[in-house]
């Protein structure tokens, strides 16, 4: 068909004028929407200059002691997340380095510290380790680019607000599971063991647990000495020194074992042959990653939402829980903003993903940090550190690192935290479970994700299920629950609805309207939406549904009562037109039972009676006493 400039093809003239003028309107409207919503949830480009604003030698001096007792953790857990995710040890140090100087700037929290955390290196590494013809080295880099710029776009559509709808439940059995996980996965080298992770089986918890056991008669005593010492000074220090640098102590104190050991001839696997020159510490570009990494792009997208999502709860949590103790109040979504940024320079300078880091985060704080400038002091000392003292990383034995990595493991189960969970509903008992199974049979990455998924369903079944009353006009005119049984012969029943209507409850709410109509007697329907809520395109469309079945059986439905947000729902969907205008009666806040006399009215003139039966429906769920 051609068209021609007046609009016309032969005699039969076709205007688009109106058509051009509501897309028009529809797109303009969409514009000033987009508008509104970039204005109320713009992000700050350098929200660090509002922390330093009055900044004096004392908060120097207080940074400045902050961030030296958080390198001093920093540097050693560095090298043990980066042997946790699979990656050369340099990785973990950049990331420690590049994370904390970079992030400061953006961020809203001012005692955050950024860098490499247990949860998403061994997120990584159990990944990689279900696909072991994946190269993670190559690969690394352009996972943590996507995982940047994942966290980047979710902070700019305030996706960090979606934390607050997490189970605490399911963070507590995934990260009770990732520990018993990242215990065994450490057991080879604190038992001297060079293969147990080789083969299928050895691609999970249960079969890297079976692998060990049958190579217990290989284990290498002298790495087993060195481990138990590392423990015993840890554990010394603990007691003795708490305020200490603990970490870093028992580190050495290990190394020193292991050396001795070696001066008696005996042999303990170490990291000899790390480097730490400008030229080692630098990862491959991203760039170069991806021609290596095409053809499992997809692999990875996956992978990398799931460290994205775990990098902002453990962000945010810290984050808030940090602020509330020093009386501050912190933007979640400019904290996930500033860690997508850090995890951009950490895909060009590092190559391991950075996460908000719970233990040194609360060191900083009770370091006495003032402002996030310790955090920048903590990079630099981890930078400086790693290009003087690097060397010296290669007399470290593996069991030593090993051992600390269990430590660390262990704190992260909290017995009082699973007694809770297991003990406070059947629902949360069943999350747990579920949660804690999956993360010791599948990869982390889809375990955080079953968790969070089977939690989810759980509050939907439990919001699912709105209530039914029966009410009807008592002597004195008012609205109330019907008591005693219904009449004999009804031709109108009156539905209280109570609650939700999203998706989730759509469908129960048509079986029940339909299991009132059994009555065969019944014509009409009046469906009280005065307390229900969230109606969705779901249970418009099931209502629609239900009204073309009564009129097909020569019945009809009202609404009545439905408040403001409601009837918009209705209009913008188009199910005014269908329900009728004279059969819906909007809600009046001042007069709550008007809209239901007026819609009774309204039956009985359908009806063409003057005072008709009416049968309010029952919900046997529902308490007696409650109000309409």
């Amino acid at each position: 068909m051609v068209l021609n400039p007046t609009g016309t093809n032969g005699g039969n003239k076709l205007n688009l004028k109106p058509s051009i003028t509501r897309a028009r309107q529809f797109a303009g409207q969409s514009f000033a929407k987009v508008r509104e919503f970039t204005s109320k949830h713009s992000l700050k480009s350098f929200p660090l200059k509002d922390a330093v604003a009055g900044y004096n030698r004392e908060f120097l001096r207080a940074d400045a002691l902050a961030g030296l007792n958080t390198a001093l953790l920093a540097f050693p857990q560095a090298l043990a997340f980066a042997l946790i995710a699979g990656l050369p040890l340099t990785y973990g140090i950049m990331c420690a380095a590049i994370a904390a100087i970079v992030g400061p700037f953006l961020a809203s929290s001012r005692f955050t510290m950024l860098g490499p955390t247990n949860g998403s290196a061994f997120m990584v590494f159990s990944y990689f380790a279900s696909y072991p013809e994946l190269d993670i080295k190559a690969m690394s880099p352009l996972l943590v680019l996507l995982v940047g710029t994942m966290l980047m776009i979710g902070a700019y559509v305030r996706a960090a607000d979606l934390v607050n709808y997490i189970s605490r439940t399911v963070m507590v059995a995934y990260v009770t599971g990732a520990a018993v996980q990242m215990i065994v996965s450490q057991l080879p080298s604190v038992l001297g063991i060079t293969t147990a992770h080789h083969g299928a089986a050895s691609q999970t918890m249960l079969g890297n647990l079976f692998v060990l056991l049958g190579q217990l008669g290989q284990i290498e005593w002298p790495s087993f000495f060195v481990a138990a010492c590392t423990l015993g000074a840890h554990l010394a220090c603990k007691r003795w020194l708490p305020k200490g640098p603990i970490f870093a102590m028992a580190l050495l104190f290990g190394a020193l074992c292991g050396a001795l050991i070696h001066y008696f001839g005996a042999n303990v696997p170490t990291f000899a042959g790390s480097e730490f020159t400008w030229k080692q510490l630098l990862p491959p570009m991203p760039s170069l990653a991806i021609t290596q990494a095409a053809a499992h792009f997809s692999q990875l997208f996956g992978l990398a939402l799931a460290v994205a999502f775990l990098a902002t709860l453990e962000n945010t949590v810290m984050a808030k829980t940090l602020a509330s103790r020093a009386n501050q109040r912190v933007d979640q979504n400019q904290d996930m903003f500033s860690l997508g940024v850090a995890n951009l320079a950490c895909a060009y300078l590092s190559g391991m993903s950075a996460s908000g880091s719970l233990t040194r985060s609360a060191l900083n704080y009770e370091s006495g940090a003032k402002t996030p400038i310790s955090s920048i002091i903590s990079g630099v000392l981890c930078l400086i550190g790693a290009l003087t003292l690097g060397g010296l990383v290669g007399y470290v034995p593996r069991a030593t690192l090993a051992m600390l990595i269990i430590v660390v493991a262990v704190s992260l189960i909290h017995r009082r935290q699973i007694r809770i969970s297991l003990r406070a509903t059947h629902s949360d008992a069943f999350v747990f479970i579920i949660t804690f199974i999956a993360t010791l049979l599948v990869p982390l990455h889809v375990a955080i994700f079953t968790g969070v998924g089977v939690s989810v369903m759980l509050y939907l079944r439990k919001a699912s299920q709105p209530s039914l009353v029966e009410y009807e006009f008592n002597r004195e005119g008012i609205l109330a629950e019907r008591e005693g049984d219904g009449r004999a012969h009804p031709s109108i029943s009156i539905v209280h609805v109570e609650g939700e209507l999203f998706f989730g409850a759509a469908e129960l709410f048509r079986t029940q309207i339909q299991r009132s109509c059994a009555d065969p007697n019944l014509r009409i329907i009046i469906l009280r939406l005065k307390n229900a809520r969230h109606l969705d395109a779901t249970s418009v469309m099931a209502l629609e549904e239900l009204i073309i079945t009564l009129r097909s059986s020569g019945r009809d439905l009202i609404v009545s009562g439905a408040m403001k947000e409601v009837y918009r729902v209705l209009k913008d969907s188009g199910l005014v037109e269908v329900i009728g205008r004279d059969n819906i009666f909007p809600g009046s806040a001042t007069n709550p039972n008007i809209a239901t006399r007026n819609a009774l009215k309204r039956a009985q003139k359908i009806l063409g009676v003057a005072d008709a039966d009416v049968h309010i429906f029952f919900d046997p769920r529902h308490q007696k006493g409650a109000s309409p």
